[in-house]
């Protein structure tokens, strides 16, 4: 950069962030750290990352598949369906069971639409048994097989109107990554306060020592204080919230490691059982998922889901029935 340009933009400040922006860096106050808007250079180091990382949830999000449809017909007749879930009554159960769901359905605007929009997530998983399978023209009942199936079916954002869940998701995204960040903070505050109470201990030795021990004893516990002293200063000094600031503009523009959706194709028959090979079956079907890598680094299949409101009113009755016959018992 020229002189004339440095100060051409001294004289020129950067204008101020959009309100998209604006919002989220008052998220990254209240979800990092505070005290990070009491630097100076706040908004200028951190406006182009937050822009940077909104798009890319913006992109995230749109990348889901679907919306498909969760039902117990769906059940039936879409082969990623009826991996989901072990039976149909599963499907009643994650809807009937969900707080989410039976907060939005006693919501007025839940009576705008026969039909609602979610993010369905769901952990894969996979065992390992011995089954039965056609080798050539020979039935075995002792062949090693992976069965693939799904848990913690979990319904997001649900909202009549597709855009509302989109736009749900794409700030829980955001917040996922300063979260993440944040986990990374905390962590460096507890390795500092750890530091902090070596430091104590050692001083105290060195206290003990003195006078009281060879020199060669009294020179090496020194050492080591001095090597605890300049690891609790360089922690300390990367928690300062300039250096944070630094840190998270850093971060915000490389969020893919954080934040990710990865394409995975299975090849699996009605039981849910593997195949190595697509196979020339009615039974057997290729599905393909994204799995989203979030702030508790576990995979989750991720899509877009459509749902009857009737249908889930009345998976939420049948479940409330469950519960009071129980508590009767």
């Amino acid at each position: 950069m020229s002189f004339f340009s440095a100060v051409s933009e001294l004289l020129h400040p950067a204008p101020p962030p959009d309100e998209n922006v604006r919002r989220a860096l008052d998220r990254v106050c209240e979800l990092v750290d505070p005290l990070l808007r009491t630097v100076g250079s706040f908004e200028k180091k951190l406006s182009g990352p937050v822009h940077y990382a909104l798009g890319y949830c913006d992109g995230l999000v749109a990348s889901l598949p679907g919306p498909i449809e969760i039902s117990r017909p769906a059940f039936s007749n879409d082969p990623l369906i009826h991996s989901l879930f072990a039976t149909a009554t599963d499907i009643d159960q994650m809807l009937g069971r969900s707080q989410a769901i039976r907060d939005y359905l006693a919501e007025p605007c839940s009576w705008e639409d026969d039909y609602f929009y979610a993010m369905l997530a769901a952990r894969r998983q996979e065992k390992k048994q011995l089954g039965m399978a056609q080798q050539g023209d020979v039935i075995r009942n002792d062949v090693p097989q992976t069965v693939l199936y799904f848990s913690g079916q979990t319904l997001i954002e649900p909202n009549c109107q597709l855009e509302a869940t989109l736009h749900g998701l794409r700030c829980k995204t955001f917040e996922s990554l300063l979260h993440t960040f944040r986990s990374h903070v905390e962590a460096l505050r507890g390795e500092r306060d750890g530091l902090r109470a070596d430091v104590t201990e050692e001083r105290n030795h060195i206290t003990v020592l003195n006078g009281h021990s060879s020199k060669q004893a009294y020179d090496c516990a020194t050492r080591h204080l001095a090597e605890l002293d300049a690891q609790l200063r360089a922690k300390a000094e990367s928690l300062m919230p300039e250096h944070l600031i630094d840190a998270l503009a850093d971060y915000l523009m490389n969020p893919e490691p954080a934040l990710r959706l990865t394409p995975v194709s299975l090849t699996v028959d009605r039981l849910g059982v593997i195949q190595s090979v697509p196979a020339d079956d009615a039974s057997v079907h290729t599905i393909t998922f994204p799995e989203l890598t979030a702030r508790d680094r576990r995979l989750h299949l991720a899509m877009l889901a459509r749902i009857s409101r009737d249908e889930a009113l009345e998976a939420v009755e049948m479940v409330r029935d469950e519960q009071h016959r129980f508590m009767i018992i």
